[in-house]
């Protein structure tokens, strides 16, 4: 079992962010450390939370070695660097040929990216991309 000291300010930090923060995972990082500070035992608090008590002793590790940001700052790195968008890797491709003979409508860019470059993509996807690339097909 870890023994985590807390003060009054973390305490305080970890109460505000386990109902405010707007990314849930924050939320229930901070609402296991809270459980913790309460002496809850850790089989209530994964018990409590639905979490598992590796994923337990993660965030509470976590916090524990955020001694350089912050532990509460520590719970509210998220990392995560999201899939690569395989458009955007082929958009130089995808705009000039667009460009060659642009598309009438948003579904047909979407056949014509897919015949291209054999990404299937929805419409909205293909929307968003064709905005991030500069590229505005016509309606």
């Amino acid at each position: 079992m870890r023994r985590i000291k807390f003060t009054e300010a973390e305490i305080t930090q970890l109460r505000y962010e386990s109902l405010y923060h707007k990314h849930a995972l924050v939320r229930r990082r901070t609402q296991a450390l809270l459980l913790k500070a309460e002496e809850l035992p850790h089989a209530k608090i994964g018990e409590r939370l639905g979490i598992c008590p590796t994923t337990l002793r993660k965030y509470f590790d976590t916090f524990l070695n955020g001694a350089e940001t912050g532990r509460v700052e520590a719970l509210k790195e998220l990392n995560y660097k999201g899939k690569p968008n395989r458009l955007m890797e082929k958009k130089d491709e995808i705009i000039a040929h667009l460009e060659k003979e642009p598309p009438a409508t948003h579904k047909e860019a979407q056949a014509r990216i897919k015949e291209l470059t054999g990404i299937q993509r929805s419409l909205p996807q293909v929307r968003e991309f064709l905005k991030k690339a500069g590229f505005a097909a016509e309606r």
